[in-house]
């Protein structure tokens, strides 16, 4: 158990006054929302705007961190945004200074930075978001079995795209030429399945975890399996201006967020009850439960993150997404900012 004075459960009671405290939702343009979470500047606290995804389970450990008193315990005062529009939406908030902060994946992240987002990474949170999913009788039961099969995604660009494609390139496969990847929304990801029109399912937490509930799917592989066990894949990216203006915030938010992965490493029910409001569908047992299969209680930073960082990224030349000359530790320096030393 971690050493903190939130590694115990908190009461829902608890969390309720803390959000009723906290804000309110209000209304954006076109339709998506905008969670103000702390908005208002708590006095002798650095105001900060962190963007978020909150329908990734994965991401859980923000909330923990605003609800649980993390980042005040930081010196933040924390307004969380909640992003309903593309990755590069987000980063491109990050990189004009509409957001300071951020959380995301790794595989989703890396080609927008060697695009030229001024956005730096402070360090990883945790690996574990990606799943695998086979449908039963398809006679898939490794990675390698996806030759001349149909996988369902979300978007072509997809985190889970990405990572599998990466797994069968490495094993000898050529993932555009020998799978057949094709987009659907991702709640008819196992329709497709069902209608014949794939085989397999790739895609992330929570809604790969409540589909390993049909009766005609089954679990083949995710980002942990074989030489990924422990590999972050998702990271915390800081605005480039706050990097270099302001590196002890930048410090500060990056030391909030690797406790909160602590306390939910050693108490995921606590996460989980700071985390529920947000998503639908998926009970508290289940984000526990997704939360435990993934590892929240790694997260490097320094060296061994920017070495992570080039190995994807050499990973991610393999599937044309990186460009081949670009050099990867240098890249990894490059986008990478010690703010904890």
């Amino acid at each position: 158990m971690v050493d903190s004075p939130f590694s115990t459960r908190l009461s829902r009671r608890s969390l309720l006054k803390s959000a009723a405290i906290a804000g309110a939702t209000l209304p954006l343009v076109g339709g998506s929302s905008r969670i103000i979470l702390g908005a208002e500047p708590q006095p002798g606290l650095k105001p900060l705007k962190l963007g978020w995804f909150p329908n990734a389970a994965c991401l859980s450990p923000v909330a923990l961190a605003q609800y649980g008193g993390i980042f005040a315990k930081h010196g933040l005062s924390v307004e969380l945004i909640n992003f309903a529009g593309t990755t590069d939406q987000l980063l491109e908030a990050l990189s004009t200074g509409k957001a300071d902060a951020s959380v995301g994946m790794a595989l989703r992240w890396l080609k927008p930075l060697e695009q030229g987002f001024d956005v730096k990474l402070t360090g990883g949170t945790h690996g574990g978001c990606l799943r695998l999913l086979g449908a039963k009788g398809a006679g898939i039961a490794t990675v390698n079995d996806l030759k001349g099969k149909t996988v369902a995604v979300t978007d072509l660009g997809s985190p889970a795209k990405n990572f599998f494609s990466i797994v069968l390139a490495k094993r000898g496969f050529d993932p555009n030429k020998d799978v057949e990847w094709r987009a659907y929304p991702s709640d008819l990801l196992p329709l497709a399945v069902e209608k014949g029109e794939a085989q397999a399912i790739a895609h992330q937490d929570p809604e790969t975890f409540r589909f390993l509930k049909k009766p005609n799917l089954v679990e083949i592989a995710t980002n942990l399996s074989d030489e990924y066990a422990h590999r972050v894949c998702c990271v915390i990216g800081v605005r480039g201006s706050l990097a270099r203006e302001d590196r002890a915030t930048a410090g500060a938010l990056t030391r909030a967020l690797i406790e909160a992965q602590d306390i939910t490493a050693a108490s995921p029910e606590t996460t989980a009850d700071a985390y529920a409001q947000f998503v639908a569908n998926t009970s508290k047992e289940d984000i526990c439960s997704i939360l435990k299969s993934h590892t929240h209680g790694e997260h490097p930073v320094g060296q061994p993150f920017k070495e992570q960082l080039a190995l994807y990224i050499n990973e991610l030349k393999l599937v044309q997404v990186i460009k081949p000359s670009t050099d990867a530790a240098k890249f990894a320096e490059k986008i990478y900012v010690d703010v904890l030393s």
